[in-house]
């Protein structure tokens, strides 16, 4: 759907000056990523300290790998931030989408340099909340709603076991430094901990960057605004689980399971995002799985190993960013000039588009591989890393029909939509070229991709740097990428141009049959098992509400300590053997009565059916622990435990005394006995008896006591130990109390308020009625 054109909004229109200042935003993070890469000596490490009690700091790295990811977020952002101010030009809410924007670069430049896994968690879950803002940016439409929803909780989610995986990472490693850790694993033992905890991390990558099955999030993502597709879905957020896995690659690389892991869910991921790409009408779409295609194919090369599979992974990441970015803008040109996506009702619009048409063609060439585009160079690198190994006969031959796949998406983005005239539908005839502003930064983005195609010399260093921080066990290498036309090569590219003109060519009629197919596994899919689990949630929760919150608040204490009891049992179970058992001691005469007390009142309140003897019931139990308290040495805690019991019992007793004198205690029987209560009972007390058997076993460590003891007197100017700990050394927790029971009154007053006011108007509506009886 085309988005709100210039003139709609004038009032709320930016100016010029505005936009340019959040496009000096990105420029300046540019110049100085540049600055320091001319500058400062590669890798370079900055810590500041954070929670040390923790053993969290704010640890940078900047190494090659790091370099090449900050010149793509703030390179492209530059493009994104100049593009975002002509696509949206005179939107009412321009000015919240670049601030999400600014935000959501800064929170990338966070992850990508964080050394510390915790650091890079948290720069990694904002990049999944700014994302969740972005793509639900049009939040009026329910699908960009959805889309954000959506979004939210596969990388969350993924997010969240990115953050369970970090944690135990670093524990077993003993630090949460990512150099360190990297620098370790190949000598460390491999321990189901430590699979569980690349297990774990291996799922927060591959949610983030759509790997299957969590692939079908990104193309509904497509809902979010053209500005947002282009920054953050095919040049980096997306990328963000590749940038782990290669950041780990060095540390894990060795494992078996991760180089079949990778290898098996890329290439599963690749395949199934070129396939589902042919099923696609709608342009931003069909883009959108070539993504998926893409992401997949550099998680299969971080698989692989040797030095051509890291030189490959660098150079794909930067030849992708350089045409899949430009394209999105042609896709947001097209919508905008059109009104409409959908490559049936698009043709020949070369003419009305002239400078976006030359701006598909050009990212056209390099995505499909062209010689002389910065595509057709590291086409090469990557058939190269991914023959490598036993199978690479069928490698190079899926390679070959990937390729050919995006040869054709290139030629539908380039060639169909400006090219070739769709059938008998006509060019829009509203179709326009928009201004500078959307046609130019796609123009300049893929122009660099030519640029580099002509010159590959010019991403030697930046990609040997990129290449030797995924190897850092290796010596410094030396890439030399070069336009080469021998006659393997040539045969390559003929037979891979061959088969993506033929797809391109009957690309209506395999879309229609791969409609079909795909149609029968709908169903069963990520997509439908994700909306199963999304719809289930809320029916779950009904069930658990029914079963669990009936109305009975015995009840719900029934089945509270109930838990309680089997997890405090299992954990005394689980550690039986370690626990260590006090000696027998025969205790005195006070802790036996007080004993008898609590289990006297506790054994009368189970079967006590009427609440006023039920209370006096649990009063033994109050008045048996002050008993308990004295003994144990505690009076000012017993005589607490005194004064406020016999309060409690005396001031309810006379409020159910009251009711039933006023005739309103016809509810204050039970109306039902709490079936399974004594045994439920009897196995708790068991369990925390053995507890406290367990506890009283423990060497006793006075360090705590004698602290209080110590500095009572010189700091809190008090002998009292435990005021000094209530009023000085826990005052906000003590205030924090306070404040709440004083809250707690004032709804009260108000609610007693409200019950003495109903019952004065009760009392005048009788007195009305006894007079007219009279």
């Amino acid at each position: 759907m085309a988005q709100t054109s210039p003139h709609e909004h004038p009032a709320n229109a930016m100016s010029l000056g505005a936009r340019t200042a959040f496009v000096l935003v990105p420029l300046l993070a540019f110049l100085a990523v540049l600055w320091t890469a001319a500058t400062q000596p590669l890798p370079l490490d900055i810590t500041l300290p954070w929670i040390p009690a923790l053993g969290v700091e704010l640890d940078f790295h900047i190494d090659g790998l790091t370099l090449l990811m900050l010149l793509l977020i703030t390179g492209i952002g530059i493009a994104v931030f100049i593009y975002a101010g002509g696509y949206l030009a005179g939107h009412p809410q321009q000015n919240q989408l670049y601030i999400l924007l600014t935000l959501f670069m800064f929170a990338m430049i966070g992850t990508v340099m964080a050394d510390n896994l915790i650091v890079l968690f948290l720069f990694w879950e904002a990049t999944s909340l700014l994302s969740f803002l972005l793509v639900g940016f049009n939040h009026e439409d329910p699908k960009s709603r959805k889309s954000a929803q959506q979004a939210l909780v596969v990388t969350g989610g993924g997010g969240l076991a990115l953050l369970a995986g970090a944690i135990l990472l670093g524990q077993i490693m003993g630090t949460y430094s990512i150099q360190e850790i990297i620098t370790a694993l190949p000598n460390t033992e491999i321990t189901p901990a430590l699979t569980t905890a690349l297990v774990l991390i291996l799922l927060g990558a591959f949610t983030k960057s759509a790997q299957f099955p969590f692939h079908f999030w990104l193309p509904n993502a497509m809902s979010a605004p053209t500005p947002v597709s282009a920054y953050l879905h095919s040049a980096t957020m997306v990328k963000l689980g590749v940038y782990l896995l290669a950041r780990l690659d060095p540390g894990f690389g060795d494992w078996m399971m991760w180089q079949w892991t990778l290898q098996l869910v890329g290439s599963l991921t690749a395949a199934w995002g070129m396939l589902l790409a042919l099923r696609e009408r709608d342009l931003k779409r069909i883009l959108a799985w070539s993504t998926v295609a893409t992401l997949g194919t550099l998680v299969m090369l971080v698989g692989k190993t040797g030095h051509g599979a890291t030189v490959a992974v660098s150079a794909l990441l930067l030849a992708h960013a350089l045409y899949k970015a430009p394209l999105f803008f042609v896709a947001g040109n097209v919508d905008h000039g059109t009104g409409t996506r959908i490559i049936d009702r698009l043709g020949n619009l070369r003419h009305a588009m002239p400078w976006t048409a030359a701006a598909a063609l050009l990212a056209g060439l390099s995505m499909a591989g062209i010689p002389l585009s910065f595509g057709y160079v590291v086409k090469d690198v990557v058939g190269q890393a991914g023959a490598l190994g036993a199978i690479s006969e069928l490698v190079k031959f899926a390679n070959t029909i990937f390729a050919a796949v995006a040869v054709a998406v290139a030629a539908v983005a380039a060639v169909r939509v400006f090219w070739r005239h769709p059938g008998h539908n006509l060019t829009p005839p509203d179709a326009h070229e928009g201004g500078l502003a959307l046609y130019g930064p796609p123009l300049v983005l893929a122009g660099i991709g030519i640029v580099l195609g002509v010159f590959p010399f010019l991403a030697d260093g930046l990609m040997s740097l990129a290449a030797h921080a995924m190897t850092p066990r290796a010596e410094a290498m030396a890439v030399h990428f070069a336009l080469e036309f021998g006659p393997a090569a040539l045969l390559s590219l003929a037979t891979t141009l061959a088969i993506g003109a033929l797809v391109f060519i009957y690309w209506d009629p395999l879309h229609r049959r791969f409609d079909r197919i795909l149609a029968k596994f709908d169903r069963s899919g990520s997509l439908a098992q994700y909306e199963r689990f999304i719809n289930g949630i809320p029916v779950l929760a009904a069930h658990s509400t029914r079963w669990l919150q009936g109305g009975d608040l015995s009840q719900y204490s029934l089945v509270l300590v109930s838990f309680v009891g089997v997890f405090m049992g299992a954990a005394l179970v689980a550690g039986w053997s370690q626990w260590l058992w006090p000696a027998w001691v025969m205790p005195s005469a006070g802790f036996i009565g007080a004993c008898v007390l609590i289990a006297s009142g506790a054994l009368l309140a189970l079967f006590q059916r009427d609440r006023l003897v039920l209370l006096l019931s649990t009063g033994l139990v109050g008045f048996g622990s002050g008993v308990f308290y004295l003994y144990a040495g505690a009076p000012d805690v017993a005589y607490t435990q005194f004064a406020v019991e016999s309060v409690f019992v005396i001031v309810v007793a006379s409020v159910l005394l009251k009711l039933r004198q006023r005739g309103r205690g016809q509810g204050l029987e039970q109306t039902h006995s709490m079936r399974g209560a004594l045994p439920v009972a009897l196995v708790f007390g068991g369990v925390i008896a053995v507890w406290l058997l367990v506890v009283s076993g423990v060497e006793f460590n006075p360090q705590l006591h004698q602290f209080f003891g110590q500095v009572s007197v010189p700091e809190a100017h008090g002998r009292n130990v435990v005021n000094v700990v209530l009023v000085d050394f826990r005052a906000l927790d003590t205030l924090g109390e306070i404040v709440v029971v004083t809250l707690s009154f004032l709804a009260a007053i108000a609610l007693l308020q409200a019950v003495r006011g109903h019952a004065k108007r009760q009392r005048a509506l009788d007195k009305t009625k006894a007079g007219g009886a009279a």
